[in-house]
């Protein structure tokens, strides 16, 4: 049964904060609720709060902390809102899937709570627009950021979901759609606490020493552009375009 919320309901709802940095009303945006006329906005706010809270203070925040500002894409999705998004193909993984991720006002099979976020990092984007390198980015967040419970990586802006869970169990998750420029394929970093064999008898600071370097680095280093270049020929990406990027602006900064 759908709740009906008054707009002061709402409005206070919105104003919930969550963590430190994160309130309520950034993850209820939703531009397939906008576009079809639909109200993103839970049936059981408490859990959605109660998962909500989780993810940020425990997830996200760790993040702003060292990364600074965090942009959220996606967060909060009703049940009807994923749906539709599922039916239309607009991104949106069935509920079955969504439930407990970014569905957060419902629980799982398993009575377990939990909260998806798809975000950006500002202070990342740029590397990764040059480069395509996700997986130095995946590796730092699962060596510094231990309650996440899975990540997937996207084309765009070097975007990803990462969720909370209740269940977590210690075999994490890392996936994504785009081409690891290590490997030159999709293969996930990480499935269910297994690492992928390129990685497997790697160190852990190598994995994520690119992404390290991009956080200290003011401004972005010169070895890094020439190792972008390279990356990128690699990976038989538009090698004309890159490097025009990379001439136009010399200093790259958070």
């Amino acid at each position: 049964m759908n709740k009906k919320w008054t707009y002061k309901e709402l409005e206070a709802f919105g104003r919930t904060k969550l963590s430190g940095s994160f309130y309520m009303r950034e993850f209820l945006h939703s531009e397939i609720a906008q576009l079809h006329g639909l109200l993103n906005a839970p049936d059981d706010a408490e859990l959605a709060l109660t998962a909500g809270t989780q993810l940020c203070e425990r997830v996200l925040e760790p993040i702003a902390e060292r990364w600074g500002k965090i942009h959220i894409r996606s967060g909060y999705r009703s049940s009807e809102v994923n749906r539709l998004g599922n039916e239309k193909k607009l991104n949106c993984a069935g509920n079955d899937k969504n439930v407990a991720a970014h569905i957060w006002d419902q629980r799982d099979s398993s009575g377990l709570c939990g909260a998806t976020a798809c975000v950006v990092i500002p202070a990342y984007s740029d590397y990764f627009d040059c480069t395509g390198d996700w997986a130095s980015l995946a590796w730092w967040l699962h060596q510094n950021i231990p309650d996440y419970y899975e990540m997937c990586f996207f084309k765009e802006m070097c975007a990803f979901n990462i969720r909370w869970y209740e269940g977590a169990d210690n075999r994490q998750s890392i996936k994504s759609y785009c081409i690891n420029p290590d490997t030159a394929d999709k293969t996930a970093l990480l499935s269910k606490g297994v690492v992928s064999s390129f990685y497997r008898d790697m160190p852990d600071e190598q994995r994520s020493a690119k992404a390290e370097k991009v956080l200290v680095a003011r401004p972005y280093p010169e070895e890094f552009k020439i190792e972008a270049v390279k990356q990128v020929t690699n990976c038989s990406y538009k090698i004309n375009e890159v490097a025009e990027k990379l001439l136009e602006d010399s200093t790259w900064v958070r």
